[in-house]
């Protein structure tokens, strides 16, 4: 854990993912925590509710100290989890993608390295455009990857300039993490961005109790056969927080299981939870969606693995078991 006395940034603090590493960084023992996050006027800052940290500050005020502008100085920091960024798969926006995406992270990062700091950060699994390529994190392929939206190239880009700079490696290493399909605890506030199993939760508890899954537009799968690499949030946030606490360890990584699972093995898992019988409704998908959707995903762990992570990742069954029985059940009794 980072030395006494310094500050540890989580930014993104009040998102899904930023949430949980704060969280658990509490349930460790440690507060002297420097939160960044734009809370704007939504339901996101309810994330923060129960979390102990040092301060607060939004992220224009956060940069403003990164680059010295003001009365007000930045404390003694050795470590930044650097999750903030626009996460929406749909975004059109280029423009404020590549502020929030990779601006935003490139000068952090900037930042980590001349000041000493372990700097660990929220790259993506949409990096890997249509797995053409597979899902191989290693140095040698990431240069070819061909993302299928401007939110997956906004990280590519990031993931580029480190690699071209080498900063994966050398005396103060940086790590990146390419998260594949996260699901679990706080992620409500993400309106069209929560998951599935939040979004199938919600189906099953409304109406005919039926789930709707998009057709496959593919010949070769089947309806609600399409496949993800589905992560519970604990197991993103445990790879997360290892990085951190292993400066030593720099490179590019995907988190994921390493097995893919079907949208029907997960719509299944939800209803199994619930205690129900599956009731799931294919309908079309969107057609400015079908040449940008993944069919297939599933993380290649060796490289994690070889650099010391052995913990093993939650199936999908206890996970969502856990999600849908100790949260999502819990929040409505």
């Amino acid at each position: 854990m980072t030395a006494m006395g310094k500050m540890t940034v989580v930014t993104g603090a009040a998102g899904f993912i930023g949430r949980n590493v704060v969280a658990e960084l509490n349930r460790r023992g440690q507060t002297n925590l420097l939160l960044v996050d734009d809370l704007g006027t939504d339901e996101k800052w309810k994330n923060l509710v129960g979390l102990q940290y040092e301060d607060l500050l939004p992220i224009d005020e956060f940069l403003d100290r990164i680059h010295g502008v003001g009365v007000e100085e930045l404390p003694e920091i050795d470590g930044i989890v650097h999750l903030g960024a626009c996460s929406a798969t749909t975004e059109k926006d280029a423009d404020y993608l590549l502020t929030n995406n990779y601006a935003y992270t490139r000068t952090l990062c900037q930042w980590a390295q001349a000041h000493g700091a372990r700097f660990v950060y929220a790259s993506s699994a949409a990096t890997y455009g249509d797995g053409a390529l597979g899902y191989d994190d290693s140095d040698a392929v990431t240069p070819r990857l061909k993302p299928l939206n401007m939110y997956g190239y906004s990280k590519h880009m990031f993931d580029l300039w480190a690699l071209r700079n080498n900063l994966y490696s050398g005396a103060n290493p940086i790590a990146g993490l390419k998260y594949f399909n996260v699901y679990g605890p706080h992620e409500d506030h993400k309106d069209d961005m929560r998951s599935v199993v939040h979004k199938s939760f919600g189906q099953v508890g409304t109406g005919e109790g039926k789930v709707k899954l998009f057709k496959s537009h593919r010949s070769d799968y089947k309806d609600g056969e399409q496949m993800r690499d589905f992560v519970y949030v604990r197991d993103a946030v445990a790879v997360t927080l290892w990085l951190l606490e292993n400066p030593g360890i720099g490179g590019l990584f995907n988190c994921g299981t390493g097995i893919s699972r079907t949208w029907r093995d997960l719509v299944t898992a939800v209803y199994a939870a619930m205690g129900k019988e599956p009731k799931i409704e294919y309908i079309d998908m969107p057609e400015g969606l079908r040449d940008k959707y993944q069919y297939y995903t599933e993380a290649k762990p060796d490289k994690l693995r070889a650099a010391g992570y052995d913990k093993p990742f939650t199936t999908l069954e206890d996970g969502i078991r856990d999600y849908v029985k100790n949260y999502l059940q819990a929040q409505k009794a």
